[in-house]
């Protein structure tokens, strides 16, 4: 072969090196982004899921660059890259065997959330995102080997890997999941580390190739006999892991259906009482607005509600007040499709923005209110911005003067931090903040607290009776929560500066109430 045949070769064998770079550091990403989704429906999502999804992956792919560094060192060639490539198709394959296997023993534990994603995580991906690292020190160095220009070399397949990994986030995040599913997005980027892999073969006896395609279709067997390419979802939207399940036994009479996203139940509605209010917090809700109105429910309220869910609440109100103004800010447009296909609801006389409330609610600046509900908090991880000063400023400016003002929020019993930090935030704008709770426990355990402000005060009973529908009673507990537990002087006021929501929710990450 000529010099110049010889450099052709080397010049393209460095740009299939650096191919493999690009491609393999985007599945990584793929495979990062993925994992999110795929646990999401077991351990919901919050900022501690990512940072163990985040740190897992990124363990595994230092290990994974020190060991192929290490092989590069001690005579790895074309064919180590396609062994590692080709295991990381595998092992990314085995994830979805691994969480049918994982998912049932996590579930049935008193593990807390923080250490269940951990471990969802860790047995899921750690191995194909070592098996990841070890390419790209590998492909350098051979590479190295074909051209003097080291730090051309160096710096081009940094890039390259660098570049990969954007596209790979930026592709999974705003196309993949949502149209193909997090499961079909498992294996196809299984299949490319295959092709990607199998060039590096071809000078490789057959029996390499064909005992990793062997082992392939019998771990296939293995997960499609344990279900593991169904996906729980009923639908995969750009946000959520959603599901529509029969609680049929939670109503009285006749047929009930309930929204579950990700892993927490978001309402239930009743096939024909669209009125009937099943959850208690937000039968709670309604009541609220019935004692602080009164004889004023003959003139028609005007409702924003920031997060649709279910849309139990807005759908209870349009059959209750006919007449009413509903708005709802609803992020996710396929929560509305599903609702409105499986939950019974007709969104005739609602208007519906597919936006983050906080910005509907700032471009909606000749508006007044009667009643803002916020019912947007997801599980345990709550959406910080609706929770600051500047946001609850926000809100008072779009109420009436007699306007009302009410939340949800899951934490933890006999001592709610984010509950009393709320408060206090509110405090600083409206004159009346009441807490509520359909019941007292006898443990500490996880809540749904429902918060009410306002400055015009009506209610005078710590205790509120339902007028209407299921027989309930409700019951204030401002005293009894600021003098318990942590001191109120020591929980900070919610800014957009600083809100430590997840240091002051820790012991629900942290325990078994979380789950």
């Amino acid at each position: 072969m000529s010099d110049a045949d010889a450099h052709a070769n080397n010049k393209l064998r460095i740009s299939w090196y650096s191919f493999t770079i690009f491609l393999s550091s985007a599945i990584l990403l793929v495979l990062e982004i993925t994992a999110g989704r795929l646990i999401a429906p077991y351990v919901g999502v919050s900022i501690y899921s990512w940072t163990s999804i985040i740190g897992v992956i990124l363990a595994g792919l230092s290990l994974g660059n020190w060991l192929g560094g290490r092989w590069a060192d001690r005579g790895g060639n074309e064919r180590s890259s396609g062994i590692a490539l080709a295991l990381a198709g595998v092992f990314s394959l085995f994830s979805l065997m691994a969480l049918t296997i994982v998912a049932p023993v996590l579930q049935n534990s008193q593990l807390d959330l923080v250490s269940s994603s951990f471990l969802y995580v860790l047995s899921m991906f750690f191995i194909p995102s070592v098996l990841l690292g070890i390419p790209t020190p590998l492909l350098t160095t051979l590479a190295l080997g074909m051209d003097s220009r080291a730090g051309h070399i160096v710096g081009r397949m940094h890039a390259l890997a660098a570049l990969g990994s954007i596209i790979g986030t930026f592709l999974t995040g705003y196309v993949l999941i949502q149209y193909f599913g997090s499961r079909n997005v498992i294996i196809v980027s299984a299949l490319l580390l295959f092709l990607l892999a199998a060039p590096f073969f071809r000078r490789t006896p057959k029996t390499v190739p064909l005992t990793i395609v062997a082992i392939t279709i019998g771990l296939s067997s293995v997960i499609m006999a344990r279900s593991g390419f169904s996906t729980p979802c009923d639908q995969e939207s750009n946000y959520y892991c959603l599901r529509v399940v029969d609680r049929s036994d939670d109503a009285p009479f006749g047929t009930a259906k309930a929204l579950i996203v990700d892993h927490l139940m978001h309402g239930i509605n009743h096939a024909s009482e669209p009125g009937m209010m099943i959850s208690p917090y937000v039968h709670l809700m309604d009541e609220l607005v019935l004692n602080h109105f009164g004889d004023q429910q003959d003139v028609p309220l005007n409702y924003f509600f920031a997060g649709g869910g279910a849309y139990t609440q807005p759908r209870a109100v349009k059959a209750l007040y006919p007449g009413a103004g509903i708005t709802v800010a609803e992020l996710d447009s396929a929560v509305t499709d599903i609702v409105q296909k499986e939950l019974y609801l007709s969104t005739d006389g609602m208007r519906i923005f597919h936006r983050d409330a906080r910005t509907v609610l700032y471009r909606l600046k000749d508006e007044k209110f009667d009643v803002i509900v916020t019912d947007a908090f997801h599980d345990i991880a709550i959406p910080y911005h609706l929770v600051t000063r500047e946001f609850v400023q926000l809100v008072k400016s779009r109420l009436k003067a007699d306007g009302l003002f009410t939340a949800n929020v899951l934490d933890a019993f006999p001592d709610p931090k984010v509950v009393k930090s709320l408060m206090k935030t509110l405090q600083q704008e409206f004159k009346y903040v009441d807490i509520w709770l359909d019941e007292l426990p006898q443990r500490q355990q996880r809540m749904t607290f429902v918060i009410s402000a306002s400055n015009n005060n009506i209610i005078q009973d710590d205790v509120v009776h339902a007028r209407r529908g299921f027989e309930r009673s409700w019951y204030r507990i401002n005293e009894p929560l600021q003098s318990t537990g942590t001191p109120m002087a020591e929980l900070p006021i919610f800014t957009d500066d600083y809100v430590p929501v997840e240091r002051l929710i820790s012991n629900l990450l942290l325990t078994a109430e979380g789950r």
